[in-house]
């Protein structure tokens, strides 16, 4: 873990000719990293740096993006997949191929907010449930937080998924100005219905701080789109520069195209994977909207648009990672590698494509530097400025990722331990070029995109198809991979380098003995949307103590509980079919074509 300091400020005056900088009246303009990007007020002769942050979620983020977008998910990853605006925003900017995510939704949310690793706050084990009384750490500043004091005015649309069983807990609360979407993991596009078990179903549209009942019934992406357009319309530019946050819903199940939007894949001979293929499609369209925008009301000159996945795709609700290997939830390249761009005019160096090594952390202290903020108040942030290498092509300060370190996952099968790090443990990590992983790192498979309907034992034959290359036994608990060379990883190392692997395994250690305790606390029956109207909306009253719902969730049951479970479960297979439904996020595919 690291604190970066603030980057030294550069002054340009009016007789300087550099790259980027604009002829102004009797000013001296100061902007971090000697890049300048302003607008003219109408009437007064001052300069604002503005930002605009697209992160179309639930493919995941991201973070955080099209959410569980896949690597093979886009159109300049795979022409069968129609995103002409995506793959012209990224042609004309920086494609960043070596960028990395969390595997799930909220890890990959917090690390965006707060430019931390998750296990600097808590929230190293899972997702935040909607009934969990958990969220971001209270103590941490966030990402609009330091853009606010910047001067920014900041929005967000979309999905959150960073926990509210307190108000405190909202984005309103959290930085921005205003606030328009989802407060859970998972929503109908049409109903707004998020459930979390049978008979756990409620509404979940916000618009601030209050339910927004009166938007059901419209595809939320189109809605969404939107209420972002309004935003760009009302603001007035002259006045604040505009930071906005843009977590579409779309790809996340349930897989709720509007029908129009299938007819291009007709030909698509899997009916999932069509699907999936036309909400991508929606994606872009509200991308090309939204990009339209911002050059009618003026802003797109001297904007930075930033587009990025939140994790890898699930292949069994019909996205891609194809070639890589693994999928979403898990530490294969499947699962962590994003997809993500930057476009902007103000780019120094542009239509290329860039191997930098980047987090989703370090989007904190880029964008707060960009704007003018203080990231040096911001301590123990594990992201880095990564702009010059963005922008212009410079080597990335960032040279390892710790992408997890999870010590309430289900151990590996393994009773041995290597002495510098206990190698059950589920954790991963890149260093330069080397990636290890350790414990059970999660189902290791390459799926090919058409073959997503098959049942799992027919694709995970291709796993098997390497067995000669590595270890598959249960005992397994470590695996190394050269990234640059094999980013499909196929071929394990650990064997013949037990040096790296040793010096990745004190990494490990290094960065355990700086985590906070798992925040994971069980389901609070208080949330039931029906006690509070048939809606999810925060549950805990703000005078109670926080206190009392601090504390590391331990795993395992009473006696008394597991027999109530099993007699309940025995009773309702109707109950169970939904459980399995739900945990591979498919219980609601249908969109009645």
């Amino acid at each position: 873990m690291h604190s970066n300091q603030i980057t030294s400020q550069i002054t340009i005056r009016l007789q300087q000719i550099v790259p980027f900088s604009w002829v102004f009246p009797r000013q001296r303009v100061s902007c971090s990293l000697g890049f300048l990007h302003h607008f003219t007020a109408a009437t007064k002769d001052y300069f604002h740096c503005r930002l605009f942050h697209l992160f179309l979620s639930d493919n995941s983020f991201v973070p955080p993006p099209a959410h569980q977008q896949g690597y093979n998910d886009i159109g300049y990853h795979n022409p069968s997949i129609k995103t002409p605006t995506l793959d012209k925003l990224a042609a004309e900017g920086v494609r960043l191929e070596n960028y990395y995510v969390q595997p799930i939704c909220t890890p990959s949310r917090s690390q965006l907010m707060t430019g931390r690793y998750q296990i600097h706050t808590g929230l190293q084990h899972s997702i935040i449930r909607p009934r969990q009384p958990s969220c971001l750490p209270s103590h941490m500043d966030t990402l609009p937080q330091r853009l606010q004091q910047a001067g920014y005015a900041t929005h967000m649309v979309g999905k959150w998924h960073l926990g509210f069983y307190r108000k405190a807990c909202l984005p309103t609360r959290k930085g921005f100005d205003s606030f328009f979407g989802s407060l859970t993991g998972s929503v109908g596009y049409y109903s707004y219905g998020s459930c979390d078990g049978p008979g756990l179903c409620g509404f979940d549209l916000h618009d601030d701080e209050d339910v927004a009942w009166g938007q059901g019934g419209r595809y939320s992406t189109l809605l969404y789109t939107q209420r972002v357009r309004k935003i760009l319309e009302r603001h007035d530019p002259t006045a604040r520069p505009l930071f906005l946050l843009l977590s579409l819903q779309a790809v996340h199940t349930p897989l709720q195209p509007p029908k129009s939007y299938i007819y291009p894949y007709r030909d698509m001979t899997n009916v999932v994977r069509r699907k999936f293929a036309a909400m991508v499609s929606t994606v872009d369209e509200a991308v090309r909207n939204v990009t339209y925008a911002l050059r009618k009301f003026g802003y797109y000159r001297n904007s930075v648009i930033i587009y990025s996945t939140d994790n890898g795709a699930q292949p069994f609700t019909g996205g891609s990672n194809w070639p890589l290997r693994g999928r979403k939830g898990t530490y294969w390249e499947g699962g962590v590698r994003g997809v993500a761009f930057v476009h902007s005019p103000l780019l120094r160096r542009r239509r290329r494509v860039s191997n930098a090594l980047l987090h989703i952390t370090d989007w904190f202290p880029t964008l707060v530097n960009l704007a003018g903020g203080n990231v040096s108040q911001s301590q123990g942030l594990d992201g880095f400025d990564v702009w010059p290498a963005i922008s212009e092509g410079k080597e990335s300060p960032r040279h390892e990722i710790l992408h997890n370190i999870d010590p309430l996952h289900k151990p590996a099968s393994s009773q041995s331990a290597e002495p510098v790090w206990d190698t059950s443990v589920q954790a991963a990590i890149r260093v330069g070029d080397w990636k290890l992983l350790t414990g059970d790192p999660g189902h290791g498979d390459w799926v090919p995109p058409q073959v997503v309907s098959s049942l799992p034992g027919r694709w995970w034959n291709l796993e098997r198809a390497y067995a000669s290359a590595y270890k598959t036994a249960a005992q397994k608990t470590v695996w190394l991979f050269n990234i640059t060379d094999d980013p499909y990883e196929r071929w394990d190392l650990a064997e013949r380098r037990p040096d790296v692997v040793q010096r990745l395994l004190a990494r490990l250690a290094f960065y355990n003995q700086t985590a906070v305790p798992v925040y994971f606390p069980p389901d609070d029956p208080r949330a039931n949307p029906d006690r509070h109207g048939g809606a999810w909306v925060p549950w805990v009253d703000e005078d109670e103590e926080e206190e009392q719902y601090k504390g590391v969730y331990e795993k395992g049951k009473t006696r008394k509980k597991k027999k109530r479970e099993k007699k309940r479960k025995k009773k309702c297979m109707l109950c169970k079919l939904k459980s399995f439904f739900m945990n591979l996020n498919t219980q609601m595919m249908s969109n009645r074509i």
